[in-house]
């Protein structure tokens, strides 16, 4: 019988058959998954706290917490999806390092990742991140990489990996695809959960900031496919060319310079930005950001990131226009990271004072809503 396959000229050659199933990589890899997997299944479902608003406005203002993750932020999520969308597309492998370019939050997150799985981790990031975070990154075992221009991130990482035969994780493109934004326990079906028993179980904004922008497109994209009524609002710090891209409908807008805005706001329209998954955007001055997370402090006794600030200034004037409709409902907002993170910056009025930045008339803003109700012109 012949078994061989036959040339075009009737010679038989042999069957090309590569098989790169090593047993032993395939070993490390199921151990692996199953390490981030049930580091999932360990970890409790973060909380929907409650702003305090009059009760006769009929509002309902929520945070999600999602500084309770185990590395403290909104980004362990998307840490958590981009290493198993990495390990089952075979990109990581052991012994490899994974490269990130990140401000931060997700450096923090995949370092713990990474350090799980026992792969090397290197963060490539502004010389302008808070020691904090750079701290926390090198706690988890990952290393921190400068440098000078935040718009070298990519190029350098990618350079990076590519010296050392590693995998450069792009946040930036995958965040909107390695998650699942029909549900699997997502940030969006966590919402709708836990305001199931809420006088307003479907809100009527959801207010979320954008980084990657993967974030917002997976709230999004679960509330059409959900059918919900729900809208989503992305607020944009300055320095960032998010709100000026989505304005215009210009994929190619681009920003000078970084944002003092650790986390959110972009130089570049990001691939994982979706702007078809957003309703409203709002440019919101960094002085206000500060301002917000300084009254919530007082509000709910807890420090935040300046991105929770951003988010926040966005929701109340939500709830402004909604009292001013006579409109009852809820707004949810994100509780991105914890402010111990930020002590010398958003906290610290030298800092404010070094970068021009008064936050005086944005809390007054603040508090004439609170008290009123109403938004200044």
């Amino acid at each position: 019988m012949d078994t061989g396959e036959h040339a075009p000229g009737g010679d038989v050659m042999d069957t090309v058959d590569v098989d790169r199933s090593d047993p032993d990589y395939r070993a490390w890899l199921k151990e692996a998954v199953r390490k981030v997997q049930a580091d999932a299944n360990r970890s409790a479902d973060t909380h929907l706290l409650r702003f305090p608003l009059p009760e006769h406005w009929g509002i309902d203002l929520y945070l999600k917490d999602e500084s309770t993750h185990p590395t403290g932020s909104l980004k362990h999520r998307l840490a958590r999806s981009l290493f198993l969308y990495g390990l089952c597309n075979g990109w990581i492998r052991r012994g490899k390092p994974v490269i990130e370019a990140s401000s931060g939050s997700t450096a923090v997150s995949e370092a713990y990742f990474a350090k799980l799985i026992g792969v090397p981790f290197v963060a490539v990031m502004p010389r302008t991140t808070s020691p904090e975070k750079c701290r926390l990154i090198e706690f988890h075992g990952g290393q921190c990489h400068f440098v000078d221009d935040s718009r070298r991130l990519y190029e350098e990482s990618a350079a990076l990996a590519a010296e050392t035969g590693g995998h450069y994780m792009d946040q930036f493109t995958y965040a909107e695809r390695a998650t699942d934004w029909r549900g699997n326990n997502n940030i969006a079906e966590s919402i709708y959960q836990q305001l199931r028993l809420e006088r307003y179980p479907e809100p009527a904004w959801i207010v979320a900031t954008a980084g990657t922008g993967g974030t917002s497109a997976t709230i999004g994209r679960y509330v059409r496919y959900m059918q919900h009524d729900t809208r989503i609002c992305v607020p944009d710090p300055e320095n960032s060319c998010f709100f000026d891209g989505w304005t215009r409908d210009d994929q190619l807008a681009t920003a000078d310079c970084g944002s003092r805005i650790e986390g959110i706001g972009r130089p570049r329209m990001e691939p994982s930005f979706v702007p078809g998954a957003i309703d409203r955007m709002m440019k919101v001055p960094d002085a206000a950001s500060v301002a917000a997370v300084r009254v919530l402090e007082r509000a709910i006794g807890r420090k935040a990131g300046g991105s929770t600030g951003t988010g926040l200034w966005s929701a109340f004037r939500l709830v402004a226009e909604m009292v001013e409709r006579g409109s009852t409902g809820s707004v949810v907002t994100l509780f991105c990271d914890p402010g111990d993170r930020y002590l010398d910056k958003y906290y610290s009025d030298d800092w404010l004072r070094e970068q021009g930045l008064d936050i005086l008339p944005y809390t007054g803003t603040i508090e004439h809503f609170l008290a009123t109700g109403t938004w200044p012109s």
